[in-house]
């Protein structure tokens, strides 16, 4: 390799490394789409929250631990069940994009269910999320999981007691069931006080990017606040056991929210570095009969940037 192609190849590299924070700075823009006057008051609730360059690179090493779980997950077939349970705005799918955003979505999928169907309803109430429990080699997160029913079923009224009491019967054994399967289960409580909810909801009313987030159920949780607060304990009183504990996230600093949580979970993993293949790349194979046809002009998408 000549000088200039090392010089052009470096050159390239460093615009590939910059494109990768552009992606970063970009996803962190979602939180900056605001009027100057929600901000404002954002920042003046917010004072102590983490220096931006401490964040990001406290973020890049958790996520390069995050790559090394991931391998080792698959070389040890390993299956992992994560759950995100909290309020609505609690930070929930913020940490799940963390998590995800540089590993192998063959490998981690994300679970986020819709409300269940006329036939789902009429099944087993676990039934609809076993089709999404692991493979060996795979790790699932679940964006609120069979514990819909200790929450918004039961306090919106789409659950009578006596179904909820049959769930509070059931969860236990179901978890262990999945514990002695050997799956690792771990589930997270994103809690978030009453004014940092409502911040974060008049956020979103503000910001046209984030309205679609805000749904008529959305609404409902601020004006039934207190329900949620007596379902959430009675829901951790009674699904809280030694083979699957829950673990609470305090979610009012978003930022510290997602690393602290990160870190939580590479913490319980007793993961290590696998051995892996060197990698190189082939020479191209060049045949000098072939030609390269030329596409016709409207096959391609328009220059408009």
């Amino acid at each position: 390799m000549t000088e200039d192609d090392e010089t052009g190849a470096r050159d390239w590299l460093q615009a590939e490394l910059a494109d990768t924070l552009d992606e970063d700075i970009e996803i962190e823009l979602e939180d900056a789409v605001l009027s100057q006057e929600i901000a404002r008051i954002y920042r003046r609730t917010h004072p102590d929250t983490i220096d931006r360059h401490v964040y990001f690179q406290s973020l890049l090493r958790l996520q390069a631990e995050l790559i090394k779980l991931q391998d080792w997950v698959q070389h040890s077939g390993e299956k992992i069940v994560v759950l995100f349970e909290g309020r609505d705005s609690a930070g929930k799918g913020g940490v799940i994009k963390r998590i995800t955003q540089r590993l192998n979505p063959r490998v981690v999928r994300v679970v986020a269910l819709p409300a269940p169907s006329d036939r789902e309803k009429t099944q087993w109430y676990f039934q609809r999320y076993v089709p999404h429990l692991p493979a060996g080699g795979e790790i699932v997160l679940f964006d609120r999981s069979w514990y819909n029913r200790a929450g918004v079923e039961r306090v919106m009224g789409f659950a009578d007691e006596a179904e909820v009491e049959q769930f509070f019967q059931d969860v236990p054994e179901f978890e262990r069931m999945l514990v002695r399967s050997g799956i690792r289960l771990v589930k997270y409580w994103f809690s978030i006080t009453d004014e940092e909810q409502q911040m974060r909801f008049l956020m979103r009313i503000h910001d046209p990017l984030k309205q679609w987030k805000l749904s008529p159920m959305d609404l409902q949780s601020r004006v039934r606040w207190e329900d949620y607060t007596k379902a959430k304990e009675d829901m951790l009183a009674r699904t809280n056991i030694p083979e699957a504990p829950w673990y609470i996230v305090e979610g009012n600093d978003k930022k510290r929210a997602r690393l602290n949580c990160i870190d939580h979970l590479l913490g319980l993993m007793p993961y290590r570095a696998v051995p892996h293949e060197e990698v190189s790349l082939p020479d191209r194979v060049f045949n000098p009969d072939y030609e390269r046809s030329a596409l016709p002009r409207e096959l391609y998408v328009p220059r408009k940037y």
